[in-house]
């Protein structure tokens, strides 16, 4: 078993994780590292914290990759769960109550799922935008 080291940069971001309620992008993880490390220091720890299901993947509706915390009770886990994107914040949150369901063929074998559902979150709804 690897034993993994606890840099500052690696604790920070996971510091990040704990205190946001919505998904992020490496370039606003970048902003509030506020210059501790760089680029490829945030991509190599983003790659740990994912190999070791801390965070998840989600890719937003434009494309861009955002990670999120997990929220497991075990350390074997599935992110079947959905994510809302902001159509005017362009927040992503998980909806861990909302479970995805779909029929495939008998001869596909999926191993993500990536279900985004887009609109408008509670805080632009109220906004009256």
């Amino acid at each position: 078993m690897k034993v993994t080291r606890n840099t500052t940069a690696k604790t920070a971001i996971t510091e990040i994780f704990k205190e946001s309620k919505t998904a992020l992008s490496h370039s606003e993880i970048h902003k509030l590292t506020k210059d501790l490390c760089d680029r490829v220091t945030i991509y190599r720890i983003l790659d740990r914290l994912v190999n070791d299901d801390i965070v998840h993947k989600i890719v937003d509706l434009d494309g861009t990759v955002k990670y999120a915390k997990c929220n497991h009770a075990s350390r074997v886990h599935i992110h079947n769960h959905a994510h809302f994107s902001c159509e005017n914040c362009h927040e992503i949150t998980c909806l861990e109550s909302v479970k995805p369901s779909y029929i495939i063929p008998h001869n596909y074998k999926v191993n993500n799922i990536n279900f985004t559902l887009s609109g408008l979150c509670p805080n632009c709804l109220n906004s009256n935008i």
